[in-house]
């Protein structure tokens, strides 16, 4: 697994259940090489201004994506999974949108840290 690759996985949604959904691998994790993921969904009234990224037919890596609607990237919808748990890789991000959504959430973490 790659990080930037769009994956079907099982997450547990708010309600409890454990769905298949796409989701973008933005790290491996030492020791075991978990992946910590963000859910995607096409649920765009979800979106959080400055922190999620919507990706759409507009856009120059959506073909490479592998998914078939305008969707949203989750960045509020983690999870860290063994990679046994993927089921498949379906597709990839621009490594530019991958950044942003490192950044993004880089910047959620540690915006106003008391020391």
């Amino acid at each position: 697994m790659k990080e930037g690759n769009i994956v079907l996985t099982p997450i547990t949604q708010t309600d409890g259940q454990v769905k298949n959904r796409p989701s973008v691998v933005l790290r491996c994790l030492p020791p075991y090489n978990d992946l910590l993921v963000c859910g995607i969904s096409t649920q765009l009234q979800h979106y959080v201004k400055d922190f999620d990224e919507i990706i759409s037919h507009d856009d120059t890596d959506f073909s490479s994506s592998g998914l078939l609607s305008k969707s949203l990237i989750r960045l509020g919808f983690l999870a860290v999974l063994p990679s046994q748990n993927i089921a498949g890789t379906i597709g990839y991000i621009a490594p530019e949108r991958h950044q942003r959504l490192l950044i993004a959430l880089s910047q959620h973490l540690t915006h106003n840290i008391v020391t």
